[in-house]
């Protein structure tokens, strides 16, 4: 497996290295502290609606990308439930460790499509991986401002990009417009991934009000306020609906 290197004027990387230790700063606000009589909140995300199928014709590269083909939009099972939605409370100053993560968080694009609809990451390094033999252009946006571009012309080529700051990354490949994924680098570790029955639970809460929100792709933000008293545990279903 390859790295890329590169190499940048002094003062673009004063500038960048100045950028990363401000967001660094913001990342390292969250502080791992012993809680006391945590909740828990645990619920199903749902869908009611039709599910949308989007034609996607790939117009370049289709020796390895492939012909046309009905991509769903939102992967929803037979009870209505909800897979790859990201859920996370917002406003989490203090609590529990981060959970070890199996394996470092990463980007993959076989076949010019990307194999994770949706993940989560703590802030630091993210390796972003070729794993076809054409050129990927793999571009992440916090909102309107780039979090990386990052252009990948072999396969078998790993970079890396620390993302210090938290929030929600949208990804494209901009040689291939139809390749779309979501990032959340997180705040706290209070945050969940939904499995294939929509379901979800996060723990060790400290008591209080928070905002949590359901992100999917699709139908966007889904906002809710939940009160955490010392260990309850929380039912909280909520549909998406676009």
């Amino acid at each position: 497996m390859h790295s890329l290197k590169f190499s940048f004027l002094p003062t673009v990387a004063l500038a960048t290295t100045l950028a990363l230790a401000s967001f660094t700063a913001m990342a390292q606000k969250y502080q791992v502290a012993p809680v006391a009589g945590g909740g828990k909140i645990e619920g199903k995300v749902t869908f009611l609606g039709e599910v949308p199928i989007k034609k996607s014709v790939p117009n370049k590269d289709v020796e390895v990308c492939g012909g046309p083909r009905d991509e769903v939009q939102i992967t929803v099972g037979a009870d209505k439930g909800v897979k790859d939605v990201i859920v996370y409370l917002k406003g989490v100053a203090k609590g529990k460790d981060w959970p070890k993560l199996d394996k470092p968080p990463t980007i993959d694009q076989e076949k010019c499509i990307f194999k994770t609809v949706a993940q989560i990451m703590h802030p630091g390094d993210l390796n972003v991986v070729n794993s076809d033999p054409v050129l990927h252009t793999t571009h992440g946006y916090y909102g309107g401002r780039n979090a990386f571009n990052i252009a990948i012309p072999e396969k078998g080529i790993t970079v890396k990009r620390a993302l210090p700051i938290p929030g929600l990354i949208r990804i494209q490949c901009d040689t291939h417009n139809w390749m779309h994924s979501q990032l959340l680098v997180a705040e706290s570790p209070y945050y969940a991934l939904t499995a294939a029955d929509g379901a979800f639970s996060i723990g060790d809460v400290p008591p209080g009000t928070y905002t949590l929100i359901a992100f999917h792709r699709h139908t966007g933000p889904h906002e809710t306020s939940v009160t955490v008293k010392g260990g309850d545990a929380i039912k909280l279903p909520i549909e998406l609906k676009k």
